[in-house]
């Protein structure tokens, strides 16, 4: 089996297109609010013009706001502080013996088990030792079995996901 870790948490907290999340400057209230990654990969940030955001991790952007205030000479010590609401780019599917199947937004750290909860649960016919993960990693699409039974139970660890993950619940043969 594949090592299940390689590239989780590092990609996973990248901004990208669609994300939304508050910068916060301390003391101008003006300056602070929520914004939207727009689907160039940037935002409007008022004083400075457009910045890019994505493909940054969220203390980057708010280095690169601080920086562009200080620059400008509109503020000469900001404190700026960005936080992410929504990673509405950093999705998971999960389908076959699942209550509801569907496409769910995941923050870093998001687990088989909890994508499994998104989901609904188990049907009553799931195969819980055969929960397949597929992942397309550095152009290479690989598959995981989890056994989520087994995890749940305390005796196999719980699987990371990543954006783009894709979880499959098999039904029983019995």
């Amino acid at each position: 089996m594949a090592d299940r870790s390689v590239g989780v948490g590092s990609q996973d907290a990248l901004l990208s297109s669609g994300d939304i999340f508050e910068v916060r400057v301390y003391g101008e209230k003006e300056l602070s609010g929520e914004y939207r990654v727009g689907p160039d990969g940037t935002i409007d940030f008022p004083f400075v013009g457009h910045i890019q955001v994505a493909g940054f991790a969220p203390s980057q952007i708010s280095e690169s706001i601080a920086a562009k205030l200080r620059e400008g000479d509109y503020l000469k010590s900001p404190q700026v502080s960005v936080f992410v609401k929504e990673y509405t780019s950093k999705r998971i599917s999960v389908m076959g013996a699942v209550n509801k199947d569907g496409t769910f937004p995941i923050t870093s750290g998001t687990t088989v088990v909890q994508a499994i909860s998104l989901a609904g649960g188990f049907t009553p016919l799931a195969s819980r030792n055969d929960v397949v993960v597929t992942r397309q990693s550095g152009g290479v699409l690989k598959r995981y079995k989890v056994e989520v039974e087994s995890i749940t139970e305390g005796t196999e660890e719980d699987f990371p996901l990543q954006a783009g993950d894709i979880i499959y619940v098999p039904e029983r043969v019995f």
